[in-house]
């Protein structure tokens, strides 16, 4: 009579007959109490699908982090240039800002570098006092060129009498209010988020 012998972690049994040694590979029919084998792809294939949408969920979760904390850097330094302003009744110095490169006066070393700043003119240096001036989150390797923080305060008018600082979000909606200098020109780069301030004395 033949008999089953269950292998529940495997999902099948081996039919033997009486007096013969098991095979390995003999013929297979599902257990009772085990899984088969396409259950088991059916399983593995759910939890694979489920991996995928929470990484992709978890990457969206780590750019809105970003764009707080991009808001939040935006913020102290303004109040940081509005302090420096009490002081010395204009902003800081800088150089010029675009929407494809940082700002060339800002406290990446590697811009110190390439256009032979002196650190007395980066913007770190002179907002010292009042703040230790952040980076974008983003802002190394091959992402320094899309994510950064730029700042521009000269001439348009009244030199150092206004200023605008330009970055860029991930997810949030961007609303970009612009600036405009004390000659008329409005400053507002496409894709970036452009804020400022102008003395209302210009």
């Amino acid at each position: 009579m033949p008999r089953e012998t269950g292998f529940g972690e495997v999902g099948f049994c081996v039919t033997a007959g009486r007096g013969r040694m098991f095979e390995l590979f003999a013929k297979l029919k599902p257990c009772k109490d085990g899984f088969t084998l396409i259950e088991l792809l059916v399983v593995i294939s759910i939890i694979g699908t489920l991996s995928g949408m929470v990484l992709v969920a978890m990457g969206g979760v780590r750019a809105q982090a970003r764009d707080a904390r991009r808001v939040s850097d935006i913020t102290q330094i303004r109040k940081a240039l509005e302090l420096y302003y009490a002081d010395n009744n204009q902003y800081p110095s800088s150089g010029g800002t675009g929407a494809v490169q940082p700002n060339t006066g800002w406290s990446n070393s590697r811009d110190e570098v390439w256009h032979s700043l002196s650190l007395t003119n980066s913007l770190a240096y002179q907002l010292k006092p009042y703040l230790s001036l952040p980076q974008d989150p983003l802002n190394s390797g091959s992402n320094w060129q899309t994510y950064y923080y730029s700042y521009y305060s000269r001439s348009y008018g009244c030199d150092r009498q206004w200023y605008m600082l330009v970055y860029k979000l991930e997810k949030m909606p961007m609303q970009s209010p612009g600036i405009t200098a004390c000659n008329g020109t409005t400053f507002n780069y496409s894709g970036t988020i452009t804020v400022g301030m102008r003395q209302n004395n210009f």
